[in-house]
């Protein structure tokens, strides 16, 4: 693993996703229970990282290891709508990304990598190394590694493979046990695949930290609008992050002087207010057309009778509400005609505009053409993006429901939206010094990554590094020899 480069050893890197991560989890809210992180932040840049429009784990993820845009990729979410249908819908896949991953482009370069989860992961990509593929890998894989037989060494060793936990359930009881079993099965993992590859980049990607905040974040944060003090479930998140930096303190043990350290988030988390029933708004407004009414509260929209010939507009559900025009010669019953997309995206902002919370206060609607926020629009984009009362709203794609605003989620108990601001830390040995930025956006990370390594930067890129406009934090000093060698992290040799 020699450097052409002067003969200087090569710089490795290790990277830590961690899911749904918000800036003041990592860098204040946890500190008494994360020793290992805290000495880490105290030696690094740290700033917020600016997800993706829309911030959602995917697209998020791919963007911040590929360095181009949502529309760029073609990917705006978990579930896509399939092109040519209403409601029949398909999961993304690694195969389906038009550009290279970081992995995938240091492999190309001579590294070898070795990734642990991170999305979008299935099927594993063959990089040069290994590569273990994500939550979204189905129940029925024949394999989920690279190379395939990986997979028989981890399962022999280890079990199962935990690839994520049904986070969306009443069993508050039984899911926390599996929460944490699952995060330090992942890191005892990864720490045996770190000691067994002789690697130049590894990465980890933990679903875990989303999962929490999904499941418990109304038991343990006071802003929720649900929160009830002194419950049972008040202090799981201090038991989670207190194991994660556990868990993440076992890799950072391992790392010389060679290694540079990063840590980041895909998006932020936020209280969630309730959700907002946008397929039966469309309905009450004359877009959605039904034959008949929905047979029971909760229908979802392949269920309901729709007069697709009648509707102009129908939506999807989620952390956002996309919204999509039924044009005609582009989907099976077109309604408007293509010369009049232009008012229909007007007439319908114009609606969305006016919606009030359940008290009668304007909720605050953000809307988003893709064609105007991507460099390209690749794929089954929505014809709008929607953001409901600054995100704080959860879209809720069924119908047949009393009204249009849900205490809960329309699919599962879930407690927590996304937030816009993931988290960036970056510790590298050769400048040990605590360091802020006023915010990264999620496409510069790529390009930022290939600059520490020394690599040129591919013209598809549209992200840019940026070690060259931190500063200093205010008041902090290097830190002295007595206090690196103190530090756990990294190793002196």
């Amino acid at each position: 693993m020699g450097d052409e480069r002067n003969g200087l050893p090569r710089r490795r890197l290790l990277v830590l996703g961690l899911d749904g991560v918000p800036p003041e989890f990592l860098f204040e809210r946890y500190r008494d229970v994360t020793p290992n992180l805290t000495k880490l932040l105290d030696h690094a840049l740290r700033a917020p990282l600016r997800t993706t429009d829309p911030p959602i784990s995917v697209p998020a993820w791919p963007v911040m290891f590929t360095g181009v845009d949502p529309g760029t990729l073609g990917v705006y979410g978990f579930r896509h709508r399939k092109g040519g249908s209403y409601t029949e819908m398909y999961l993304p896949t690694s195969r389906g990304l038009p550009v290279p991953t970081i992995w995938e482009t240091l492999s190309v370069r001579g590294y070898r990598v070795a990734v642990v989860g991170m999305p979008l992961g299935y099927p594993p990509p063959p990089v040069n190394g290994a590569y273990i593929s994500d939550f979204l890998t189905p129940s029925d894989s024949p394999t989920f590694t690279h190379p395939a037989e990986l997979r028989a060494e981890i399962e022999d060793r280890f079990g199962p493979y935990p690839f994520d936990v049904v986070f969306r359930s009443q069993g508050r009881d039984q899911l926390f046990p599996q929460l944490l079993a699952m995060t330090r099965k992942r890191f005892e993992i990864a720490r045996w695949l770190y000691e067994r590859e002789p690697w130049d980049v590894f990465a980890v990607h933990e679903i875990g930290t989303d999962r929490l905040n999904h499941a418990y974040w109304k038991y343990f944060n006071r802003d929720h609008p649900r929160h009830e003090p002194g419950n049972r479930f008040e202090h799981v998140d201090l038991e989670y992050y207190a194991a994660l930096d556990q868990c993440i303190g076992s890799l950072l043990e391992l790392t010389d002087e060679r290694t540079i350290v990063v840590i980041a988030s895909d998006h932020g988390s936020m209280s969630m207010n309730g959700c907002f029933c946008i397929n039966q708004w469309l309905e009450a407004k004359g877009y959605l057309v039904l034959k008949r009414p929905p047979p029971a509260p909760g229908t979802p929209l392949e269920k309901a009778e729709v007069d697709w010939k009648a509707t102009t507009a129908w939506g999807e559900g989620g952390y956002y509400a996309r919204i999509f025009f039924n044009v005609r010669g582009r989907e099976p019953s077109g309604a408007v005609p293509a010369g009049q997309v232009v008012a229909l995206r007007r007439q319908i902002a114009r609606d969305l505009a006016t919606i009030t919370d359940p008290e009668g206060r304007p909720i605050g609607v953000r809307i988003l053409d893709p064609r105007e926020i991507y460099a390209t629009v690749r794929g089954d984009a929505p014809d709008l993006i929607v953001y409901l009362g600054e995100l704080r709203w959860r879209s809720g794609g069924t119908i047949g429901h009393p009204g249009l605003f849900l205490q809960e989620n329309d699919i599962g108990p879930d407690d927590a939206v996304h937030g816009v601001d993931g988290v960036f830390l970056l510790y590298d040995p050769k400048d040990p010094v605590a360091r802020t930025h006023a915010t990264i956006q999620i496409r510069d990370v790529t390009p930022t990554l290939l600059s520490l390594l020394g690599e040129p930067i591919p013209r598809h890129v549209q992200g840019s590094p940026v070690l060259d406009v931190v500063e200093h934090v205010p008041g902090a000093r290097p830190p002295t020899s007595e206090q690196l060698a103190a530090a756990p992290l990294p190793a002196q040799p």
